[in-house]
């Protein structure tokens, strides 16, 4: 397996198992609708996630699209791989997904693109300077302290996640392209909270925080000064762990289309949302997905009451119904036990 040996191995990450599966289950399933990390500073959170850039799998991409176009797939292809794929002169190439970095002081510019106003008017074409979401498509998009992203920031990429495609457009001259991406948010509660609009985007929220176990703060410690010390043979010291769970990743991803699932998990998701007066519908679909996406990684075809139970986790506490002036909130052993009721 190709390794970065600046980047801190996944499978050497001490405990946080839970916000380990999160990530990995975006990555079997982007459809989840990405993952919201939240913890205090030192817990590992940016470690994870830039950790993860080793275990992400090849897929198959459009040669030379900017945009990374998935050949099988007309109705996400930008324009130019549309004709490609129309025509059937496609050449195609295996690219690994990747990590891109959204930073916090990102200008609008940045992050959908420019277009050269200049050149359109004079040749009559338009010339477009691909962002960051260009960058992001069908890849995994990342940014660290999300909570303190600009508004106007915030509203673009609410629109993209949204809709799929990112569109700029500039003194009546317009240009779209696609920009379907699993967006991963790491942030510190104390530093202020993230708009309820983008929250709810999150398909999965965890909560991490520091090992409070004696043996494993000393892992942490011994593992990061190996690291430091001689990184080579400290990712080879991993790498067996590192090419198992990236073939078990994979192995998932092809196992995920033949999970199935009886009707009466549907009715006890339902049951579960209203009674923890979650609004909308998208947190019983998410949880579904999940649950299957879970399922393919244990290695199943049909989910369990149990895989239920184990979603539930990840898509509730955010998704919580709040009422002014009403500071009561469901905690994490209120929720358990309430789906611990509901699904027996």
């Amino acid at each position: 397996m190709k390794k970065n040996l600046k980047i801190y191995p996944f499978t050497a990450i001490v405990g946080q198992e839970k916000m380990k599966l999160a990530l990995i289950l975006n990555v079997i399933n982007p459809s989840l609708g990405g993952v919201l990390i939240r913890g205090e500073k030192g817990t590992a959170k940016s470690t994870a996630v830039r950790a993860l850039a080793d275990l992400l799998p090849e897929r198959d991409q459009i040669e030379t699209c900017r945009f990374s176009c998935d050949p099988t797939n007309a109705d996400q292809a930008c324009s130019d791989c549309l004709e490609k794929i129309k025509g059937a002169k496609l050449s195609t190439v295996q690219s690994k997904m990747k990590v891109i970095d959204l930073p916090v002081s990102a200008t609008e510019d940045r992050v959908v693109g420019t277009l050269d106003i200049e050149h359109a008017i004079k040749k009559g074409e338009k010339r477009f300077e691909p962002g960051i979401l260009a960058q992001a498509n069908r890849n995994i998009l990342y940014v660290d302290e999300v909570n303190l992203l600009d508004d106007h920031v915030v509203d673009i990429l609410l629109d993209s996640a949204a809709m799929g495609v990112n569109t700029i457009e500039r003194e009546g001259i317009s240009f779209t392209h696609p920009a379907k991406f699993t967006l991963v948010g790491t942030m510190n509660p104390e530093e202020g909270d993230l708009r309820p609009q983008l929250l709810d985007r999150f398909g999965l929220v965890v909560d991490v925080f520091g090992e409070s176990d004696i043996s494993q703060r000393v892992d942490v410690i011994k593992r990061r000064l190996d690291f430091e010390k001689a990184s080579e043979a400290f990712h080879q010291e991993f790498n067996q762990q590192q090419v198992e769970l990236s073939d078990t990743i994979q192995k998932a991803i092809d196992f995920l289309p033949t999970v199935t699932f009886d009707d009466q998990l549907l009715e006890t998701i339902a049951k579960i949302s209203t009674s923890l007066g979650v609004d909308g519908h998208r947190a019983d679909i998410v949880m579904m997905k999940t649950a299957m996406t879970i399922a393919a990684y244990r290695g199943r075809n049909e989910v369990t009451k149990d895989d239920v139970k184990e979603a539930a986790g990840f898509v509730l506490p955010h998704r919580m119904r709040k009422r002014p002036f009403d500071d009561s909130q469901f905690g994490i052993g209120s929720i358990e036990e309430i789906v611990n009721e509901l699904v027996s």
